[in-house]
Parts: structure tokens; sequence; C-alpha cells
């Protein structure tokens, strides 16, 4: 922290591909929060993964979520809180045995789930957004 307040960078990871119009994370210096923006089922080249495989596009999300977390030196074990976003609760029981492949399922993070009607490409099924923080 400075004496005007937190020393905020904002990254780029040019492994998930160009981010039109956010960052893809958000670091807070200073107390060490971590916001990672929502990821999609996309590769580096912004190709949808996993068209109409739910499973398949949350791995590629949770992928994305790792690469993310790499770019500041974090892991999932930094995680404290996902929020997903599922264009179909059906997806729920899949989404969680996706996501215990990645997180440490004796302390999981906060979550929060929300079912929506589409995302920002028609072929998403699923979108996740995590905050992170370090000592």
């Amino acid at each position: 922290m400075t004496s005007e307040g937190p020393v905020v960078r904002l990254v780029q990871v040019p492994a998930l591909g160009r981010a039109p119009g956010y960052s893809h994370v958000a670091e807070v210096r200073g107390g060490r929060t971590v916001y990672v923006s929502g990821q999609i089922a996309v590769d580096a080249q912004g190709r949808v993964v996993g068209e109409g495989d739910f499973r398949a596009q949350a791995r590629q999300v949770f992928e994305n979520l790792r690469v993310a977390l790499a770019a500041v030196g974090l892991t999932f074990d930094a995680v404290v809180k996902l929020t997903f976003f599922l264009t179909d609760f059906a997806h729920l029981a899949a989404m969680r045995e996706v996501r215990d492949e990645f997180v440490n399922t004796a302390a999981p993070p906060a979550s929060s789930a929300v079912q929506v009607s589409r995302l920002v490409h028609e072929a998403l099924l699923i979108e996740v957004e995590a905050v992170a923080a370090a000592p």
C-alpha cells in the first residue's frame, strides 16, 4: 500500500487471448487480493472449445483460470471465491465435478452460481470468475 491507497496491477495474459475492454486479472497489492475476470471456454486464439460439450467447456474454463492465476504467481490454493454463470442449472453437478479436479475439496472456496439466459457467445455454456488472496 502507498499513502494514497493500494497499488493495482491490471494484467493482460497473452495465453488467454486478446481481452476486448477488460483485463484478465486485477491484482491489488498491499493486501494481495486478485480478481480474475470471468473466464469462458475459449483458447488463446479466441476459439470456442467444446461446443455442445459442457464438461469440455468447464475444463477449458478452469484451465484458463489456472493460467490467469499463474500469471500473478498464484494457484487455485489462493482462490477464496468463485462465481459461476451457467446457461442451465442441469449442468450444476457436472460443473462441481470438474471444479473439484482443480480446487482443494477439503477447504473449497466460497462460491455462487447464477443461471443466465446467454453468455457473450451463443455456444458458451459456462463462465467462471475468481477472487484470490495471498499473504
